[in-house]
């Protein structure tokens, strides 16, 4: 791979590693939701439907490294951190509502901690995907491609 004369070698190892670390990220949680069988309605498949996204658009990156495909990439992240807090609210409210159904005179801390330590489905699990969605996020961040405009997305 030949490198720009202005490039960073630092910088260029760290964003091919950040996008790495992505890639990587994006295998585990598919994984973890798919032997969780997480598609059982449409909110549950909005995570999948997202990572598949990310996954084409972080190829399509790496391969051609267009402006096109890093801000597809940006706004698929910023689309991560909306799926995570929306899953966080959404896994809260559902265990909200089952222990609520198994004691309603709960007091409000009590009523708290139990939703919070609940183990299906974890509230905080989601949070997963803005993680993600911030690495991305982070991975673009005064990218060379957008500072320039080259096509280049890893410094080649």
């Amino acid at each position: 791979m030949r490198m720009r004369p202005d490039a960073s070698s630092t910088e260029l190892r760290l964003r091919r590693f950040m996008l790495a670390l992505l890639a990587f990220g994006l295998a585990g949680v598919t994984t973890e939701l798919i032997l969780l069988e997480h598609y059982e309605d449409v909110w549950m498949l909005a995570p999948l439907a997202l990572i598949a996204v990310a996954a084409v658009t972080i190829v399509w990156h790496w391969l051609g490294g267009s402006r096109a495909s890093l801000r597809v990439l940006q706004v698929t992240m910023a689309l991560f951190l909306v799926a995570g807090a929306a899953g966080v609210v959404l896994h809260y409210r559902g265990n909200l509502e089952f222990q609520l159904e198994i004691d309603p005179s709960q007091s409000h801390w009590t009523l708290f901690k139990k939703v919070m330590h609940a183990k299906a489905p974890p509230a905080l699990a989601p949070g997963v995907m803005a993680q993600l969605g911030l690495l991305g996020l982070v991975y673009a961040f005064r990218h060379p491609t957008l500072r320039r405009g080259d096509h280049s997305p890893l410094g080649d």
